[in-house]
């Protein structure tokens, strides 16, 4: 498996559907000539080998192996070349490039006339899109052309476009500047996750606001505007501020129904939009809206109501089962969640190749929380143990965090507390390094190394010792995301109370 990642090529061929294949044979025997390329021999070996594997393909092709390079890399570009002609992968922007290349194709053959008319109507196009950057290079083409193609209006059709080039000059600049500030506080947000501290808050809002470009609101077209809510989204999710991300992405959504057709133009956000309204509405528990959403975005999918491609498919199933699964613990419906459970794991696994490690590790986590949620401590810890031992995960580091407490809690719980201590100790340490240490971690781990010395009879009272302890820090400004990752209170009350932790979450939910 490693080679076959860091085989390019190989994993291209591999992601190739029936029909892509298809026409692939069919374009590059267009000439006769191909028929025996040595890049043919190579594409139908590749097509049937499992892992890739070079000594193989020089064995049962006539490629050299110093003609191996060479023969990829043209393979490589042939396939591009024949999915780009697939109407499947045919979008605007596509269009638009096409037809801006016949424009400076027939510019110079010194068909000026129509080169401009074709500039023109993709212009429209492009502008219309709101694919500024696109309809900025066309604006400079036509400015060459118009200095070939000389005329009578040339003096106000060189002011119309120099006007045009100017605002759209300027658009892209406020996009640009609007996009990198989005950029940089969602790295922040895959970094760091939540705010730890309250240098952090001042850290990142001293960012927003030195680096966010003066604008108004009525002045912004779409790009702008979904860049804006983006930035403002990123940062209440990093200061914790839920409420003005269900705010944010809320308008996020709604930027698509008043420009519906970028729904299939820009189909990646309108998806993102999606998961991160689904995901604020659950950080503030409001479960009606959370249901009407999660129907409304499975209704979307199922009527393509956006560009449904690869990509998009995978996307769609990650979101929605993540969310899917969110709303079982919503309604502390933990055993169907767990049922639910092997229908996910065949969905995404169906996208394994498009899914990454980070996207893989948010439902493992979720799986072993609602393995937790119906007391399968083993099968908590084996989905945790997933996590805590990949070594590649490098982005969120919470969740790397809270899969070790969590773990501790179910090893605890499934009495297996042998080794308690030392793994107390390797949880301590990585915290420690993670500089991730906060009160609640800290009075959890030093409340499990007591438990092992404790008599029976005085494990209730020291349970309600920690939850009152705790319950302090629930609505804390920077140690309440302990509560978000594992509700320890409601654990630490189904323990005092000898009830599951679901009944106790469910009394919560309808009080």
């Amino acid at each position: 498996m490693a080679i076959e990642k860091k085989d390019a090529l190989f994993t291209l061929v591999k992601s190739l559907t029936k029909s892509e294949k298809r026409q692939f044979k069919l374009y590059v025997g267009r000439l006769g000539g191909n028929a025996n390329a040595n890049f043919i021999a190579l594409f139908n070996l590749l097509d049937k080998m499992k892992a890739y594997d070079e000594k193989i393909i020089l064995k049962n092709t006539n490629i050299k192996k110093q003609q191996l390079s060479n023969s990829k890399a043209h393979l490589y570009k042939q396939l591009l070349v024949s999915l780009k002609l697939n109407p499947q992968h045919q979008n605007i922007r596509n269009q638009i490039r096409e037809q801006l290349d016949f424009a400076s194709i027939l510019y110079n053959k010194g068909l000026y006339k129509q080169s401009l008319k074709i500039l023109d109507k993709v212009k429209h196009i492009a502008i219309e899109n709101e694919e500024n950057n696109l309809a900025y290079e066309i604006v400079e083409l036509e400015k060459v052309v118009e200095a070939q193609y000389i005329t009578r209006s040339l003096n106000n059709r060189a002011e119309e476009l120099s006007s045009q080039a100017r605002e759209l000059s300027i658009r892209n600049v406020m996009t640009s500047k609007l996009s990198n500030l989005s950029l940089q506080l969602y790295s922040w947000l895959l970094q760091n996750g939540y705010a730890k501290s309250e240098e952090d808050i001042n850290l990142i809002t001293r960012y927003l606001e030195k680096n966010i470009p003066s604008f108004k609101i009525d002045e912004l077209g779409f790009k702008e505007k979904l860049f804006l809510y983006k930035v403002y989204l990123w940062h209440s999710l990093i200061t914790q501020d839920f409420v003005s991300s269900y705010r944010y992405s809320q308008k996020w959504i709604d930027l698509f129904e008043v420009y519906p057709k970028m729904k299939n133009v820009n189909p990646v956000f309108y998806l993102k939009g999606y998961n991160y309204l689904l995901e604020s509405l659950f950080m503030i528990k409001h479960s009606k809206k959370f249901d009407k959403i999660l129907n409304k975005f499975e209704k979307d999918f199922k009527e393509s109501n956006f560009l449904i491609n690869e990509n998009t498919s995978a996307l769609a199933t990650i979101y929605f089962y993540q969310n899917k699964l969110n709303q079982y613990f919503l309604n502390a419906n933990f055993q169907e969640g767990v049922s639910y459970i092997p229908l996910v794991l065949k969905e995404i696994n169906n996208y394994k190749k498009k899914i990454d490690a980070h996207h893989f590790m948010v439902f493992y986590y979720k799986i072993g929380c609602m393995y937790f949620g119906v007391d399968d401590y083993k099968n908590c810890i084996l989905y945790l143990n997933k996590i805590i031992s990949n070594k590649e995960l490098t982005i969120r580091e919470d969740l790397l965090c809270y899969a070790r407490v969590l773990n501790l809690v179910a090893h605890y719980e499934a009495g297996i507390d042998e080794n308690i201590d030392e793994l107390i100790k390797s949880t301590y340490k990585f915290l420690i390094k993670m500089d991730d240490m906060h009160i609640v971690q800290r009075k959890m781990m030093q409340f499990l190394r007591s438990l092992t010395n404790m008599y029976p009879t005085e494990l209730k009272s020291a349970f309600k010792t920690l939850r009152d302890e705790l319950k302090e820090y629930e609505n804390h400004p920077y140690e309440k995301r302990s509560f978000l990752y594992l509700d320890i209170i409601s654990w630490l009350e189904s323990n005092i109370e000898n009830v599951p932790i679901a009944e106790i979450i469910r009394r919560k939910i309808s009080v």
